[in-house]
């Protein structure tokens, strides 16, 4: 004992005198293991502690307060009671021992032996004997910190105090300026308010020493290590003036005040905590202060040029109306939003009777503003309103008056979650449902296209709301609907209509189902006029215009099960149509019916009953017109059907994917189980009309029948779509036969399809030694092709090779490294080294029709960037040791994976290639500098210091392009010469005189937008050095 005592004598006698701060730590350590306890350091500290030196006091005050900070959670009831007793007593002491007093006693009130009844002794020492504003920043803090330890563990004495706390609080935070401390305070404000402390008569003084910040004017210095921000103070300090409505009286005065403001940020600050004082006020608070919040909330909409003050007071609105909404009035008082709502009316309604001055839509916003916040006050307004609009509306001639009534109106039909009717209630607008609707129909049989447009949105908004809409309104919907989309031509209409009748007609299917789609079924099929000499009228172009507007509008309204199986039959006819040659339509038209098919395929993940209607009829019905097609076409040598043409095709994945793709595990089974069986088997016995005479070899080898070959896409599209929990049968047959198709078919879009089916069934098998052997012998077969010079199928195994490496590189597995370096050393073939170039740009970017999250492919989250970490260093020491004539395959593949990586990992890897991306732009292929180029814009925005010795060959590069036979090439070398000069103007000054004479010559471009980009650019360089640059 003897020699702990003189351990720690010595110890305290370094500390002190010998002025060693790490001693400190040393004594913590002591206490910590038991060496000595806290009351033997303050027995060894008694002659520090009352020496008359108060530099001396205060070292062993601070001793023992560090100790404290270390060993608060050891101390029992007795020792935390001697010591606080001890710290009280030392806040009387010299002002150099404060700051240390209350490091101390902020450590002991986070002990959990904190005896009863000290909370109150040491807030009464503290209010007493310390002047907290006098402190330092640090010694501030500190008495925060132990306020708000206390109000958390100590709440009830604290509440004790009554309005004595809030007192001596309001003195110790009057005057804080530091951002830190002031959230601090702010903290302890709200929960003074937040947990029912007692105010008493220092309401006003607390919101006084508060509100003096409000609103908020605080800009962070640059790096600033502490990352306070104005917002946060902003929230901090509106979460204390809305803590409770005893603030009212004094807050909404002052908010008034700095709504009037000047300064817009103030504006802003006061319109939202506006906005929250209304979710916590009631009307008794803001009934006295209304004539003058509405008076600024009305002028600022008025007269506001900023659109974010205008939101802000149309929400305050809102909130306000909203807040007086939710009062209970009793029968004998006034209804305090019903004054309110007069006083808005008073000011606002006259305006909607002059459609032609700037203050209707002022007018409007705010009517529709207090409108939306319940559903009494909508009630109100509406009644008010939509009387005096349609008035207008029918006494206006003119279609510029009519369309601006017709847009207030669509202002308040359109609902609003807060002012729905209550389950057995109206709708504020049931009593206007005939005249809204006479409207409508009006403003739709009108010529002018913004009409209607308008009407149609007024439209869709009525359908929205439950019985707006009688069944007779819907027909007469319909059939107006109907006309415009057979007679209206202007894009814009066209859309506006389309979405409108989607939408009503997932409510009411039965009338579009009867009124639109027929009609829609008959202009789909009508035929253009043909003339005595046999040409076909000058309305061709026209009329497939239509067919492609009735096309869209089928699928649009096939949002219903019962509409689907009206809509899918017609479009479907239409290929049947034209497979057979009864019906004139085009390619582009049959596109245009297969992305209308598609975009019906993706309703079915919302209803199984649709899945099923595709898989029993719409997936045989496609695949049986399609082989039928690409029989016929072997059988005859006239009569060619369009079904077998590639755009048609390559537009029925897309369908047959996206169906698949949404079909249930037993329909998703069945489906590939059929498709796998037609294809390998030729059994077409699922098929509508599946007399076939000529036997069915789809994946076999036959010269001249590429028509049948070539449905191996629509294989790709049902069996590489299906989740990976559908087994696929005869999957190693299947392999076999793909595998073969892909690598000795001479027909381009034939064997890519093979190739891309392979690929999507590899992506999905499950690893093990059934994929490592298919892989094993494909690889033989591939590389055999490959390397047989004399090969005439070497592009089809590339093909086969590109597919594969990407299946397996997005689903990481460790064969794609072998892949891919087989695809890095292709880069100098003479004859595939471009292609292998180009296949880069394939492997890094996504795929359409298969190897996508929506055909369920095994895609592993940043591949993109693990195969550039994994083959940059390849590509450049390929680069360094290839001869020169085969360098620019490398820059090729080079460009194309940098330009798909996402746009921060550009600019951190950038640096490191810049020579070889230089070394791009001098590629005479104009794909290799575009890629390049829209790398380098990025990194030109936010220029590296490694850019810098790279300025000279840049500039060069890029003067030369700016002359390039390639628009966008041209386009691009200008925007990064613009961007050129964000770097240090000492660097790109020399060349200002070189790049301007340049630029003279792309500012006599052809192109418009060239000559666009040469003006920026070399306005840029012209003021390159100019002072206030």
């Amino acid at each position: 004992m003897a020699a702990n005592s003189d351990v720690l004598l010595g110890l305290v006698e370094e500390f002190v005198s010998g002025q060693q701060d790490s001693k400190a730590a040393d004594t913590a350590t002591g206490v910590k293991t038991g060496q000595f306890t806290i009351l033997e350091l303050v027995e060894a500290l008694g002659l520090s502690l009352t020496s008359s030196q108060p530099q001396t006091r205060g070292r062993g005050v601070q001793l023992l307060s560090q100790v404290l900070q270390e060993c608060y959670d050891n101390l029992t009831e007795r020792e935390v009671e001697v010591l606080i007793a001890f710290y009280e007593n030392r806040l009387k002491d010299h002002y150099v021992i404060t700051p240390h007093v209350l490091q101390g006693i902020k450590a002991l009130t986070k002990c959990k032996a904190f005896p009863p009844g000290l909370s109150v002794s040491i807030l009464r020492s503290l209010f007493q004997d310390v002047h907290v504003q006098s402190l330092m920043l640090q010694e501030r803090s500190c008495v925060y910190n132990i306020l708000m330890n206390l109000m958390e563990s100590r709440e009830e004495e604290l509440k004790g105090l009554g309005a004595d706390f809030v007192f001596g609080f309001v003195q110790a935070m009057d005057g804080e300026r530091d951002p830190r401390n002031l959230l601090l305070a702010f903290q302890i404000a709200r929960n003074i308010l937040h947990r029912g402390y007692a105010l008493g008569k220092f309401t006003e003084e607390l919101f006084e020493v508060t509100s003096c910040y409000f609103p908020i004017d605080f800009t962070p210095p640059p790096n600033d290590p502490h990352g306070i921000t104005q917002e946060e103070l902003i929230l901090s300090l509106r979460a204390v003036l809305t803590g409770t409505p005893q603030f009212a009286e004094f807050l909404l005065p002052l908010i008034i005040e700095k709504v009037d403001s000047e300064v817009q940020s103030a504006k802003l600050d006061s319109l939202q905590t506006l906005t929250a004082c209304a979710s916590v006020y009631g009307y008794k608070e803001l009934t006295e202060f209304l004539p003058g919040l509405w008076s600024s909330l009305r002028r600022e909409v008025f007269q506001t040029a900023s659109e974010k003050v205008e939101a802000a007071s149309l929400a305050a609105l809102s909130a306000l109306t909203a807040c007086l909404s939710r009062s209970v009035q009793h029968s004998d008082a006034d209804d305090a939003l019903q004054g309110f709502l007069d006083l808005v009316l008073r000011d606002c309604q006259h305006h909607l009777c002059e459609p032609d001055l700037k203050l209707v839509w002022p007018s409007a916003k705010l009517l529709q503003a207090a409108a939306g916040a319940s559903h009494r006050a909508s009630y109100k307004i509406t009644a008010a309103v939509v009387p005096l609009l349609l008035e207008q509306y029918n006494s206006r001639t003119q279609c510029a008056q009519r369309r601006t009534l017709l847009e207030v109106v669509q202002g308040f039909v359109q609902p609003v979650q807060s002012n729905l009717p209550s389950d057995g209630d109206d709708s504020v607008l049931s009593g206007f449902r005939e005249p809204l609707c006479s409207l409508v129909f009006s403003a739709l049989s009108e010529s002018n296209s913004g009409l209607q447009v308008t009407a149609t949105r007024v439209l869709t908004a009525l359908g929205q709301q439950p019985g707006l809409l009688s069944a007779s309104d819907v027909e007469l919907a319909a059939d107006h609907l109907t006309r415009l989309i057979l007679e209206e031509d202007e894009p814009q209409v066209s859309s506006a209509v389309v979405d409108c009748a989607g939408s009503l007609a997932r409510v009411q299917p039965a009338a579009f189902a009867s009124r639109m789609v027929p009609k829609l079924k008959d202009h789909i099929f009508s035929e253009p006029m043909v003339l005595g000499d046999g040409s076909i009228t000058t309305q061709t172009h026209s009329q497939q215009a239509l067919r492609q507007r009735c096309v869209m509008a089928l699928a649009v309204v096939s949002s219903h099960p019962s509409l689907v199986q009206e809509t899918a039959p017609i479009l479907l006819q239409v290929l049947a149509s034209a497979h057979t040659g009864s019906g004139s339509f085009t390619v582009e038209e049959l596109v245009s019916v297969c992305r209308s098919l598609q975009r019906i395929a993706a309703h079915t993940q919302d209803t199984a009953e649709t899945g099923r209607f595709f898989h029993d009829i719409i997936i045989p019905r496609l695949l049986g017109l399609a082989l039928q097609a690409a029989l016929q076409g072997e059988d005859q040598g006239g009569w060619q059907s369009p079904l077998t043409e590639e755009a048609v095709l390559f537009a029925l994945v897309p369908v047959l994917s996206t169906a698949c793709s949404h079909l249930q595990s037993e329909l998703a089974a069945l489906t590939a189980s059929r498709a796998v069986s037609l294809f390998l088997d030729g059994d077409g016995s699922f098929l509508p009309e599946n007399d076939f005479q000529t036997p069915i070899q789809l994946l076999k080898k036959q010269s001249e029948a590429w028509r049948q070959s070539q449905l191996v896409c629509l294989l790709m599209a049902c069996v590489c779509s299906m989740p990976r929990s559908v087994e696929i049968p005869q999957t190693d047959r299947l392999f076999s036969e793909l595998e073969e198709l892909s690598c000795t078919c001479a027909h381009p879009f034939s064997y890519t399809s093979a190739a891309k089916c392979f690929a999507g069934l590899v992506n999905k098998r499950p690893s093990g030694e059934a994929l490592d052997s298919v892989l094993e012998r494909t690889m033989k077969r591939i590389s055999s092709e490959l390397d047989c010079v004399s090969s005439s199928y070497r592009m089809q195994a590339f093909t086969l090779l590109l597919w594969v490496a990407k299946a397996l590189l997005i689903r990481y597995h460790p064969l794609s490294t072998d892949l891919t370096d087989k695809l890095f050393s292709l880069l100098t073939d003479p004859e595939l080294g471009g292609a292998a170039a180009d296949g880069f740009s394939l492997i890094m970017s996504d795929s359409a029709d298969v190897l996508n999250r929506a055909c369920h492919a095994d895609l592993r989250i940043m591949y993109r960037q693990r195969f550039f970490t994994e083959n940059s260093a390849k590509l450049v020491q390929g680069f360094n040791s290839a001869e020169k004539e085969r360098k620019s395959g490398y820059l090729k593949a080079l460009s194309h994976i940098v330009n798909h990586l996402p746009r921060q990992v550009q600019l951190t890897e950038l640096p490191a290639l810049l020579p070889l991306l230089l070394e791009a732009l001098s590629c005479s292929d104009q794909g290799v500098q575009l890629s390049t180029l829209s790398c380098l814009h990025p990194v030109l925005l936010d220029p590296p210091p490694a850019l810098t010795p790279q300025v000279d060959g840049l500039v060069h590069r890029l003067l030369a392009m700016t002359t390039s036979p390639g628009m966008k090439v041209r386009i691009a070398a200008l925007r990064c010469l613009h961007a050129l000069c964000r770097l240090p103007e000492h660097t790109v000054l020399p060349f200002r005189a070189r790049v301007l004479r340049a630029l003279a010559k792309p500012l006599d471009d052809k192109k418009r937008l060239v000559r666009k980009e040469a003006v920026l650019a070399r306005g840029e360089w012209f003021l390159l050095g100019s002072p206030g640059r």
